[in-house]
């Protein structure tokens, strides 16, 4: 009898430890499978590798997010600045037949300040992507009011045309991490395309840069030639966060790259325009 009971008891000693066991193995399981979770949340919110533009063109990896080459911030500043003030009345040529038969620029509607619509060219509108968003707005309403309606006139005789002619871009200045301030000496001339009767107007301007980030075109086949402009401007890693009137000390070709100083304190999107 008491050999029985002992039996009894070490099969159930068994048991338990085989219960422990298996439940010990459960919790391994199941904080297993919690760690790879996490682990796929964190792929899953990782921005993707930072690749900055060289001079040359081509993009290399690299592993500080906010870094950027001084040429390439250099001719981010050009071209936006360009596209946002070459108005021609017509959208860019995007087939070969287009070439010969531009179509032409309807313009966006932006609200400005006093409450009225004035059009803005489409190059513009895409174009300001390249601001960050707390400022586009207000950029946008100060370039509707600068736009001339002559720009998208049907009448030949009076259209009018801008163009952003650059005379020199300063190398960048970093004043944080990630954060650069750019000047730029230029002229905006308005002319009409009859008649060719000029308006030369200084546009000499202190850009603050940041770097960005970027995710890519999640449509890159299926969409639109809009959608893909407006990507692609975003793809520089780079936006400018605030624009400021920039007093030239010297003739621009006789300047150093330390002999310019901005115009008065404070001065942002509200007051850019010279």
């Amino acid at each position: 009898m008491v050999r029985l009971l002992e039996k009894r008891q070490s099969i159930a000693s068994v048991l338990t430890l085989f219960a422990i066991a298996t439940f010990s193995l459960h919790i391994l399981v199941l904080l297993i499978f919690i760690f790879q979770g996490l682990k796929i949340r964190q792929l899953s919110l990782r921005k993707p590798p930072n690749f900055v533009q060289l001079i040359n063109g081509k993009p290399v990896a690299n592993i500080d997010d906010l870094a950027r080459e001084p040429e390439a911030i250099r001719q981010f500043i050009s071209k936006t600045m360009i596209s946002m003030f070459s108005w021609s009345g017509t959208l860019p040529p995007q087939t070969i037949e287009e070439v010969a038969n531009p179509k032409s620029d309807l313009g966006i509607l932006i609200q400005t300040p006093q409450g009225s619509s004035q059009k803005i060219s489409t190059s513009s509108w895409i174009a300001s992507f390249a601001l960050s968003e707390d400022f586009r707005k207000g950029f946008l309403s100060t370039v509707a009011e600068m736009t001339p309606p002559e720009v998208f006139s049907e009448n030949p005789s009076l259209v009018m045309t801008s163009q952003l002619v650059i005379k020199r871009v300063y190398p960048p200045k970093q004043i944080a991490p990630g954060k650069w301030r750019v000047g730029m000496v230029a002229d905006l001339i308005q002319k009409n395309r009859v008649g060719g009767a000029k308006l030369v107007t200084p546009f000499n301007k202190d850009f603050l840069v940041r770097a960005a980030d970027y995710f890519a075109n999640p449509q890159t086949d299926n969409g639109t030639d809009l959608q893909k402009a407006i990507y692609s401007v975003r793809a520089d890693r780079l936006e400018i966060y605030e624009i400021r009137n920039l007093c030239l000390l010297d003739s621009y070709n006789n300047l150093n790259e330390d002999k310019f100083r901005q115009c008065g304190t404070g001065q942002t999107s509200d007051s850019f325009v010279r």
